[in-house]
């Protein structure tokens, strides 16, 4: 189902480090860690600034990737894990994309299921990469179905 995208990548994509929404998403994982919100932390720490959570990139913009058209619900959420360089610091720039990696289909018990794995990267102003996330979107066999009428 897509097997042709395998390969593809989006445009890179530039997002900022908002102070405010690391905070609001320190708070929405319930995890407001001083290094993350407070200032004067910040300042104390190694980084001299704060950083964001681990899992922050998840509200980046990642762009398009032309022709893979997902459906805009009944995607499962697999699995995505993210491997750092360094940490976000509150205020840089992050150009970001994604690839598509691999795509598989598997015949369980409530039918075919496609396993979408995409990879993002997040990158500096020099191109240096920060980090990398690899993430796994399940599409159900009933939103297969919706796909292909």
């Amino acid at each position: 189902m897509f097997e042709q995208h395998i390969g593809k990548c989006s445009n890179k994509v530039k997002n900022i480090v908002e102070r405010g929404a690391v905070k609001k998403f320190a708070e929405a994982i319930g995890d407001p860690h001083p290094i993350f919100i407070d200032e004067e932390t910040g300042k104390k720490s190694r980084y001299q600034r704060n950083i964001a959570p681990p899992t922050f990139p998840r509200v980046f913009d990642f762009g398009v990737i032309d022709g893979l058209n997902l459906p805009k619900k009944g995607l499962i959420h697999g699995e995505q894990v993210f491997h750092y360089v360094r940490p976000l610091i509150v205020g840089e720039e992050i150009f970001c994309w994604l690839k598509v990696e691999d795509y598989v289909e598997k015949t369980g018990k409530s039918g075919k299921m496609g396993f979408l794995v995409l990879k993002g990267f997040g990158e500096d102003q020099t191109g240096e990469i920060i980090f990398t996330s690899k993430q796994t979107i399940i599409i159900t066999e009933a939103v297969r179905k919706e796909m292909i009428v």
